[in-house]
């Protein structure tokens, strides 16, 4: 085709509509022509655009326009699909999905822009709070990075800086006392349970998963083999532990053989692979069951109203650490694989910060008496001189 140059156009294509406009078309590297998203005033705006779009093939940087016109809710369900995700992340993603992120349901991958994913986590932070908001911004910010890997869009548009990050509310801890107390709100069938969640320290769903086999009482250890999540459909699954440091060999204190005894005396099913803990009915313990037990237990005993059962997790390691356990020992015994999981138990609270203070002034004050007394016994200077 001439222009109205009178040379011949080398790339693309360039025609005047009956509106007086121009529009431009170019052939991809597929060999499809493909036409600008725009009509331009004049031909040497056209030839601009198709100069950028000779650029970008020439340069390996072109990308389909078409390629984002992909549904976010069919691309993310087949990215939660496509990946080995443990059940519980995979309630987790999908729950994210229709609660928090059903805002771009409708649209494609390339209409997802950044000034939406703003309006969006703006509004999801004054309905939601923060910890909720992280989790699903983090979710949608790796569905639309494998957008990118994919060639289906160019750029992420999470670019958000800090919003995928959650500052999770200091882990609270108990008493002796009140582990005691918990244990004797919740009932005798559940007793061990709150026991071995704080001293063992054991999970939830690895206290689903104990087996009779896994308890050897001579020599009150605990074998912890596996795993049975409880998902949001009510159904458990056994599966692995959460990291490869989960499996492992738990050494219970002395003070709990007698709990021990007695719940695989009365309420542990029968047999190697009877389960340790069972409801009144005989069937695996439900999480909404025990939830209930466990809120009127914290309630009888006056504690915080955010206390969970996860929480004796926490409870145990910080008088663990107290008790000298190391760092790595804080690993062995929580199931965790990592020092960055394991740091999260080195709680220092005010009473061993009053430990520590206390240590110290008597690490400085004996240091100081050493020194005085060195002090008085050696001669000074001048007895020297005089030969004394």
């Amino acid at each position: 085709m001439a222009n109205n140059r009178g040379r011949r156009r080398r790339f693309g294509a360039i025609r005047k509509l009956p509106s007086g406009r121009y529009q431009a078309r170019y052939p991809g590297p597929d060999g499809v022509m493909r036409p600008a998203p725009c009509t331009f005033e004049t031909t040497a705006d056209a030839d601009d655009w198709l100069a950028e779009k000779q650029t970008e093939i020439r340069r390996g940087e072109w990308r389909d326009p078409d390629a984002g016109a992909v549904s976010f809710r069919a691309y993310a369900e087949k990215w939660v699909d496509e990946r080995e995700l443990a059940p519980l992340t995979q309630d987790l993603y999908r729950y994210l999905l229709d609660k928090h992120l059903f805002a771009f349901t409708d649209l494609d991958l390339d209409e997802i822009t950044a000034p939406r994913v703003r309006e969006w986590r703006a509004e999801r932070l004054r309905l939601t709070g923060k910890t909720i908001t992280a989790k699903a911004y983090r979710l949608l910010k790796a569905i639309m990075e494998t957008a990118v890997d994919d060639e289906l869009i160019t750029r992420n548009p999470c670019r958000i800086k800090g919003a995928g990050k959650e500052k999770a509310a200091e882990r609270r801890i108990a008493t002796v006392a009140q582990v005691d107390a918990l244990a004797n709100a919740v009932g005798m069938r559940w007793r061990l349970m709150v026991y071995l969640g704080a001293y063992g320290p054991l999970r939830p769903e690895e206290l689903a998963g104990l087996r009779r086999r896994d308890v050897d009482l001579d020599h009150l250890r605990l074998r912890v083999r596996l795993a049975e999540p409880e998902r949001m459909n009510g159904r458990r699954v056994q599966g692995d532990t959460k990291s490869e440091a989960g499996t492992r060999t738990v050494i219970l204190p002395a003070f709990l053989r007698r709990e021990l005894r007695w719940h695989l005396e009365s309420y542990a099913e029968p047999g190697p692979d009877g389960l340790l803990f069972v409801g009144e009915k005989g069937a695996p313990f439900r999480r909404s069951t025990f939830g209930r037990k466990w809120r009127k237990a914290r309630e009888v005993v006056g504690m915080p109203e955010g206390f969970r059962f996860y929480d004796l997790r926490h409870t145990g390691h910080t008088l663990s650490t107290r008790s000298g356990a190391t760092l790595k020992d804080t690993m062995v015994r929580a199931g965790q694989s990592s020092e960055k999981a394991a740091l999260i138990y080195q709680h220092s609270d005010e009473e061993r910060q009053k430990e520590v203070a206390a240590g110290l002034d008597v690490t400085v004050r004996k240091a100081r008496e050493e020194a005085a007394r060195k002090a008085a016994v050696k001669p000074s200077g001048t007895d020297l001189a005089r030969g004394q």
